[in-house]
């Protein structure tokens, strides 16, 4: 059996942290979604595999749970090598999508600023 890490594996792996670290805080859905400033419909969705999460709601998602984001994908065992750097890689192409969408909207927003000087 390949120690490969799927996206639908790495869905459930980030499910089961999700309930996980909310549950340890003692949050209900309803509580973990208006802290996110999202729907309990969306949040149930990511926390039982039907829906995938943005960037911007993977920060949210840990700022509420006061946690680094890089937890929420963090098997509780020890994981192989080809796992780890699926992670990795996943966790990368977050970093990049995340700065793309930061570097957008700062130029925008410095557009604005001297639009109206």
């Amino acid at each position: 059996m390949s120690n490969y890490m799927d996206e639908e594996s790495l869905r459930g792996l980030l499910s089961q942290n999700i309930k996980r670290f909310r549950q340890r805080k003692g949050l209900s859905q309803a509580k973990l979604a208006e802290k996110m400033e999202i729907s309990t419909n969306y949040l149930s969705d990511i926390e039982t595999k039907r829906g995938w999460v943005s960037p911007f709601s993977l920060v949210k998602l840990a700022n509420a749970l006061e946690i680094e984001v890089f937890e929420l994908f963090k098997p509780q065992e020890n994981v192989s090598l080809d796992v780890k750097n699926t992670i990795n890689k996943c966790l990368n192409d977050f970093s990049t999508s995340l700065r793309v969408s930061f570097d957008k909207s700062l130029k925008d927003s410095i557009k604005k600023i001297r639009k109206n000087l």
